[in-house]
């Protein structure tokens, strides 16, 4: 099999988000192929737990009786190193400051600005859109309409997301990701084979675990992990909610854009359509550039606005029921909703497109939730949000009882003629904070996507020093703005694009609904008739809105449509190529038996120094590493296999940042590291800061590990038996944690031919076991060979620390079917070549980078 490498050190120019390749690639077969060693005469080396001739310095000893080996590939073979790590604190959490009384009042205005911006400006369009497609024949058919949007006000906004859907967030954080975290903690639906027992010991995880006693909850729960097709589905119907979020971040701009400026048609009589879409044009491109500022920074801004457009609502909604018809509030009785069934029929089944534009914004008000507290944000939807916006449809309503020829601009013709010009400037001002609100939320969404293995990896900034959650996308903003602006240059109709706006949010409404009833079965454990009345109520609901939406397709919102089916197709490419690949690379990792036949000196030369080296895999040693000892010459005195891993909780504490574990025995200087983030956290530390939390981490877990061993010998004085050395252990954490260990604590060398080792011990001391001495002179070699370990571990920092990069890639097999090979070796293949490579965050220099590449053949 032909194998190609590259390594490159300080000339190594480093990834940017282009992914261009850094290095030639080895070919490797995944299935057919394994690392084992061979002597001399091509043998191969059978399993040894003996001595392995090696001293613990590293260096090979005066003794040189051992016989060379290599490398070869042949078969798999089962990794004994399927256990779980040992947890380890680092650096102390910084939680976060009491906000002041001033801080929360700024808060609050933020609130209004980032959560409820969208929601607020649906007056803009709403009856425009519903009554284009069933016109206003006689005073019923307004008061019918009215009760429509009203009891659609009632039933979603209110009822299924204030007062239900935003106690299923996940600690805070909104969205459809966010739910389909949530139910990931609580079953394993994860398609890639990352979990670890250990993660369920973060803090932030909050288990709720099942009742044994609620026989539905764990059924459930069964079922899911384990039905490949159940994951699956879970995962389509996940990846389709949020390819409509994303096709929601394009719909609303251009919706809330150009109602608010179709306006100016109204006050002025030449403003034309075509001109109404260049000024729309040129707002969104404002818009869109003024998004890097961040939330909180426009959030002082569009605050104020959001309450003055918000009073303006509910202003002009008073005058209008004064001046025109108060008999509006007969909308309140629903037997008017049948009534304008029976007088419109089919165009009243068309009007529930424009009725659930009303809705619009609810889904942003659930994945914009970040860091507001789910009271806070109930309080104000009921005190201030929902009473506006009702007062200012019934306004609407009277006006338009008396003046039906004016329904196609039902708003700005209903606001009286002195405060027109301020009304059409704020309403400009709220369409743009409209806009923000969903493409913040779709930066959200694509940011919890990405660390659940779902979305190609983008360049994040983070806008708030204070709040993790607010975030700015680059590449995803001019992305919707492109799409956007195509949408609104090629559908210059408000009532196409608001079928289109429909469209989408009813496909994210519709997820979110199965999501939560899932939550309630699995997590809340409720009484059934409720989740039944809950599903059957609510997606009934929705399906009736959809099924009006999707019979005006053909009208020109199918471009939404299209763009959801292109997005769900590379969150769907991205997630199958991903766990192809860390199927693969698990199955060629290291075996155990490989790592004790080469020895301490990993059958070539340590140098001095600690090697990083980044996989994906959380158990065993990565393929890539065997690649490396075929290729160097020599490999670091200390190498520590880093796996950046994303579990499913938004936060994870510091001080549980990392997990730790040996890798063979002491002599090896082989460890594990898990480095956890939530899908939440923002990795802002540079490489310096990186490296010394880690050692830090590293420094702290020898020692509680040669605190347990200390204890384990205690109660072991009277052991003669080796076995105790071999096998797995279980010892118990500080926190009351059981850890296995796969390898003994801190068990000493059991070779004789090691200088340093006859400098600090007795002759008696090599020659019988530890455990036969006293207890007194046992304590004393385990302080002393802890003191040798982290006098090793700081030598090796000293003399410095390179980043070691394995990129493991993929290729379809000549014998796969055609739709694979195109996804894998082209789609794929183009969206990891493209995507933002992980070690760029660390912003690791040039010099200090050394990387060589595999594929893989799936």
């Amino acid at each position: 099999m032909a194998e190609e490498s590259s390594l490159e050190g300080s000339e190594k120019e480093e990834i940017d988000s282009s992914g261009a390749g850094l290095g030639d690639l080895a070919s490797m077969d995944s299935i057919e192929s394994r690392w084992v060693i061979q002597d001399d005469d091509d043998s191969e080396i059978g399993v040894e737990d003996d001595n392995d001739g090696f001293d613990g310095t590293g260096l090979e000893s005066d003794e040189d009786e051992i016989p060379e080996h290599r490398l070869i590939r042949t078969g798999p073979r089962v990794d004994s190193f399927d256990v779980e790590a040992l947890e380890v604190p680092g650096a102390p959490r910084n939680d976060y400051e009491d906000l002041t009384v001033g801080r929360r009042v700024l808060l609050a205005f933020q609130t209004l600005g980032v959560v409820f911006g969208d929601v607020g400006t649906s007056p803009l369009y709403t009856f425009s859109v519903m009554f284009s497609k069933s016109p206003v024949q006689e005073k019923e058919d307004v008061i019918g309409a009215l009760s429509l949007v009203l009891y659609t006000l009632l039933l979603v906004p209110l009822i299924k997301y204030v007062l239900v859907v935003l106690w299923a967030n996940d600690d805070g954080e909104g969205g459809t990701f966010a739910l389909y975290s949530l139910i990931s903690r609580h079953a394993k639906i994860s398609l890639i084979p990352n979990q670890l027992r250990s993660d369920a010991r973060i803090s932030s995880f909050r288990l709720k675990v099942p009742c044994p006693e609620l026989e539905r909850s764990l059924k459930l729960k069964e079922k899911l992990e384990n039905s490949l097709i159940l994951k699956k589905l879970l995962l389509v119907l996940v990846l389709a909610g949020t390819s409509m979020v994303i096709a929601d971040g394009v719909v609303t701009p251009a919706m809330s854009v150009m109602s608010a400026v179709g306006g100016l048609k109204v006050g002025v009589d030449v403003v034309e359509q075509d001109q109404v879409v260049m000024i729309s044009v040129a707002f969104l491109v404002i818009l869109f550039s003024l998004q890097k500022y961040g939330t909180s920074k426009m959030g002082l801004v569009v605050g104020p606005a959001l309450l003055i457009w918000f009073c303006c609502l509910a202003g002009i909604g008073i005058y209008n029921l004064i001046k025109y018809d108060s008999s509006v509030y007969r909308a309140f009785n629903p037997v008017h909703i049948y009534y304008f069934f029976k007088r419109n029929s089919v165009n009243a089944w068309y009007a529930l497109g424009g009725c659930i534009l009303c809705a619009t914004g609810s889904e942003a008000l659930f994945a914009d939730l970040c860091y507001f507290s789910v009271r806070s944000v109930q309080l104000t939807f009921v005190c201030l949000v929902l009473p506006c916006l009702m007062l200012g449809y019934m306004g609407q309503a009277a006006y338009l009882m008396e003046n039906h020829a004016d329904a196609s601009q039902a708003f700005f013709s209903s606001v009286p003629g002195a405060a027109f010009w301020p009304v059409l400037f704020i309403a400009n001002v709220a369409a743009l904070i409209a806009s923000r609100t969903m493409t913040t939320a779709t930066f959200s969404c694509i940011k919890q996507s990405t660390a659940l293995g779902c979305f190609p990896r983008l360049k994040i900034i983070h806008t708030s020093r204070k709040f993790m959650g607010q975030i700015y996308i680059p590449v995803l903003n001019w992305f919707l703005l492109a799409v956007c602006l195509v949408v609104v240059c090629s559908i210059s109709s408000i009532d196409e694009i608001g079928n289109a706006y429909g469209m989408a949010e009813l496909g994210v409404m519709m997820t979110t609904t199965i999501l939560v009833t899932l939550i309630m079965l699995l997590i809340w454990q409720i009484n059934i008739v409720i989740v039944i009345v809950f599903l059957v109520v609510f997606l009934g609901v929705e399906l009736v809105f959809f099924s009006s939406v999707i019979a005006s397709v053909g009208d020109g919102s199918w471009i939404i449509l299209v763009f959801a089916v292109i997005m769900f197709g590379i969150m769907y490419i991205w997630n199958y190529g991903s766990k192809l690949r860390y199927e693969t690379e698990v199955e060629q990792k290291l075996s155990m038996d490989l790592m004790r036949e080469l020895g301490c000196n990993l059958g070539t030369i340590r140098a001095p120094g600690i090697g990083l080296l980044y996989n994906e895999l959380v158990k065993g040693v990565p393929a890539i590493f065997g690649h490396f000892l075929t290729t160097l010459p020599a490999i670091h005195s200390m190498v520590i296999f880093v796996c950046i891993k994303y579990v499913p909780v938004p936060v994870v504490p510091q001080n549980e940042r990392f997990l730790f574990r040996r890798v063979c025995t002491k002599s090896y200087h082989l460890f594990r590291c898990i480095a956890r983030y939530g899908y939440k956290d923002a990795r802002k530390e540079n490489h310096q800061a990186f490296e010394q939390l880690l050692i830090e981490s590293l420094e702290k877990f020898i020692r509680r590990e040669a605190q347990e061993r200390s204890l384990e010998s205690d109660g072991n004085d009277d052991s003669d038996s080796e076995d105790d050395f071999a096998g797995s252990r279980v010892v118990i954490g500080p926190n009351g944690s059981m850890y296995s260990m796969g390898v003994p604590l801190l068990s000493e060398y059991r070779d004789l031919n090691r200088p340093i080792m006859e400098m600090n011990s007795s002759s008696d001391h090599t020659n019988h076991h530890p455990f036969d001495a006293s207890s007194d002179s046992s304590v004393s070699e385990a302080e002393q060979s802890l003191e040798r370990e982290l006098s090793f571990i700081h030598k090796a920092k000293e003399s410095g620390v390179v980043y070691l990069l394995g990129h493991g890639d993929i290729r379809a097999r000549k014998d796969s079917w055609f739709i694979k090979k195109l996804v894998i070796n082209y789609f794929y293949a183009f969206l990891r070549k493209n995507c933002r490579r992980g070690i760029a965050n660390l912003s690791v220099p040039q010099s200090h980078l050394m990387q060589v590449g595999m594929t893989y053949m799936v």
